[in-house]
């Protein structure tokens, strides 16, 4: 787990920036302009745009939005130089889109232990069930093709996977007043679906409506393969696309409108935050059964697994067949809507945006465990949109 103490925070230190840079006193509306014109520029000629604004007069958000691309282009101009060996390379490419205390190091024993203890849960409760020994992929492989957990391939099947689903929303809504106070009522408008015979023919996978006033939100899941979905899979799913996931997020997230800038240098916060409300469910006893709490650990070796084969490949330069090995050891079973292979080409094209999605909810996680914080912390990550940490 994450061991060093650090304080959430969407800005950079003041202390941080030249005096000249306080100078002048801007509006909301002055910064935005700077920051939108810093968008069309490149890092060193943005950030010379940037240099001259203060923020002393600004809205909470609009202090994170100029501290966030101040952060990010900085980050960028470093990036640039040739020279940075890959582990290096990758350290400020997390960063860039974290947040400026990031290191490698801690974020790799992050993951190692965090799947380290997953795998130890899993043994519990596969022991539990009575699944055969095996490595703990092996063990999943055998789970996911159980007869006792899989709903049929018909319409009645599909039926009761959406009704199941529609329970454990239920089960949540009362856990949300002591974690999160008042949220805005759009928030909690929500349900679930299945696609419909349209949205199938055209091709459609699993899709989110976020609500907002008068529109009704809604997590639409993709069941075309139901015996992939086994029972104990969903619940967790409901937590991560619903509440207290993306349905609470999002929306905050489009009410507080960050600078298109911000989103850029803190873009795997949304995913980070949806990954950490699974684990907060877990903490509030949701996934009490043996079955339920295999398929909330699947769920976090994805995440945590993904994130350690993007350090593999692009920190440690392994060759993508051994990382390959190394997901179906620790996972056994791929996620519904990609597999190992194809994952792995994504993290191949994308570095350090994975390792990132696994470590940010173990951050979150950490500042909002601080005895009689959770709901303060919670706010403070969400109220004002996406923060660099």
């Amino acid at each position: 787990m994450v061991t060093r103490r650090q304080t959430i925070a969407g800005v950079v230190a003041l202390a941080a920036c030249p005096a000249a840079a306080r100078a002048t006193n801007a509006s909301d509306a002055t910064i935005k302009q700077a920051l939108d014109a810093a968008m069309t520029l490149d890092p060193p000629a943005a950030l010379a745009r940037l240099a001259g604004v203060s923020d002393d007069a600004a809205s909470p958000g609009t202090r994170l939005d100029l501290a966030a691309a101040r952060a990010g282009l900085t980050i960028d101009q470093r990036l640039a130089n040739p020279a940075l060996q890959p582990a290096e390379r990758f350290e400020w490419q997390m960063r860039r889109i974290t947040g400026d205390t990031v290191q490698l190091a801690g974020v790799r024993r992050d993951l190692e232990t965090r799947r380290a203890m997953l795998a130890a849960q899993a043994g519990a409760a596969f022991d539990a069930l009575g699944v055969p020994a095996g490595t703990t992929g092996a063990r999943f492989e055998r789970l996911w093709r159980d007869p006792r957990f899989l709903y049929p391939d018909d319409d009645a099947g599909r039926d009761a996977a959406v009704a199941a689903m529609r329970a454990t929303l239920a089960a949540i809504r009362p856990k949300l007043p002591d974690l999160f106070g008042t949220l805005p009522p759009a928030c909690l408008d929500v349900d679930v679906r299945a696609l419909d015979a349209a949205e199938i023919a055209a091709g459609k996978g699993g899709y989110r409506i976020l609500p907002a006033p008068g529109v009704h939100g809604a997590y639409v899941v993709d069941l075309q393969r139901i015996a992939r979905r086994p029972r104990f899979s969903l619940p967790s799913v409901v937590a991560h696309e619903l509440l207290p996931g993306h349905m609470i997020q999002m929306p905050l997230e489009a009410r507080a409108a960050p600078h298109p800038l911000r989103k850029r240098y803190t873009a795997p916060f949304g995913e980070g935050w949806a990954t950490y409300a699974e684990m907060l469910m877990a903490d509030c006893g949701l996934f009490a059964g043996a079955a339920d709490r295999l398929g909330h650990i699947h769920w976090m070796l994805f995440r945590t697994c993904r994130g350690l084969a993007d350090l593999a490949l692009h920190a440690d330069g392994r060759a993508p067949d051994a990382v390959l090995g190394d997901l179906a050891r620790w996972q056994g079973e791929p996620a519904y809507f990609a597999s190992f292979a194809s994952d792995l080409a994504t993290i191949a094209r994308t570095p350090a945006v994975r390792a990132a999605e696994g470590w940010v909810p173990l951050r979150i996680e950490q500042e909002a465990r601080r005895p009689g914080q959770r709901r303060r912390a919670h706010h403070k990550l969400l109220d004002h949109g996406p923060v660099r940490l």
